[in-house]
């Protein structure tokens, strides 16, 4: 065995957490960091949020291994731009003038419909996020990413593509999607890593959307489909993410993270 003294992988490498300011990504974010990453950029959707979510970070970290900044991936028309802009501001502040690794949890409120009531524009709508706003990420990525199997970039999908809700059929169709969008990066973005989490049931800033008389017993409902007894909480979640950044070798890879809800 080498004697010599183990360095953690992340310890010089920088990432970048499209989605970072709330629940799931803002974990990602916090667990680099407690995983000694050089760096950490978050980004999100508002100012707010984004002041919030750096000085939860900043409580625990040196100021100058963190930055963050705004980027709306909700109208396709700047979708491209704006995610420029975000690159260009993070290899900018992050001192390195690359990017090592990024993790895309960014989502809106998902907006759930009957199948009745469906049309063209909710159904497209509702991938504005979560698809197209990856597919342009990829696009510009090359450019900005460090070259080889030590950088990567991990999406993420949803239990319910693979067990579907009523009323979830939209969800589950860009979750299933969004698996072929992975394994399809994998091959156009190689030797770059591209890998996804799959989360179930995972207690969020999101499930705000959902009114308060319901939330407590959908939360107790998917409990009893785990067979740990609880929903998921996002520094669960968030390893599963850390763990694909720093195992070289994982590629084209879906890391469950449910809860066991699969098997119930």
């Amino acid at each position: 065995m080498s004697s010599t003294a183990y360095t953690p992988k992340l310890s010089t490498q920088t990432v970048l957490v499209i989605g970072g300011t709330s629940g799931i990504g803002l974990a990602i974010a916090a667990e680099a960091l407690a995983q000694s990453a050089a760096h950490v950029t978050i980004a999100g959707s508002t100012q707010s949020k984004l002041s919030n979510a750096l000085s939860h970070l900043r409580s625990n970290n040196k100021d100058d291994r963190i930055s963050g900044y705004t980027c709306d991936l909700s109208n396709p028309a700047t979708i491209e731009a704006n995610l420029r802009a975000l690159l260009d501001a993070t290899v900018a502040g992050n001192g390195t003038g690359r990017i090592d690794h990024v993790a895309f949890t960014a989502g809106d409120a998902l907006g759930l419909k009957p199948l009745a009531e469906l049309t063209i524009e909710s159904v497209q709508a509702a991938g504005t996020v979560r698809f197209m706003g990856v597919l342009m990420l990829a696009k510009l990525l090359p450019a900005y990413a460090a070259p080889g199997p030590t950088s990567s970039l991990t999406l993420t999908g949803g239990v319910n593509t693979n067990r579907p809700s009523p009323g979830w059929t939209v969800p589950a169709a860009y979750g299933a999607a969004m698996q072929g969008v992975m394994r399809g990066l994998a091959v156009d973005l190689k030797p770059l890593r591209v890998n996804m989490v799959e989360p179930g049931a995972v207690e969020t800033p999101l499930w705000e959307s959902v009114p308060a008389a319901n939330r407590e017993p959908m939360k107790e409902r998917f409990a009893a489909r785990s067979t740990v007894g609880r929903v998921g909480r996002p520094e669960d979640t968030a390893e599963a993410y850390v763990y694909l950044m720093k195992d070289y070798f994982a590629v084209g890879t879906i890391v469950e993270s449910n809860g066991g809800t699969l098997l119930v």
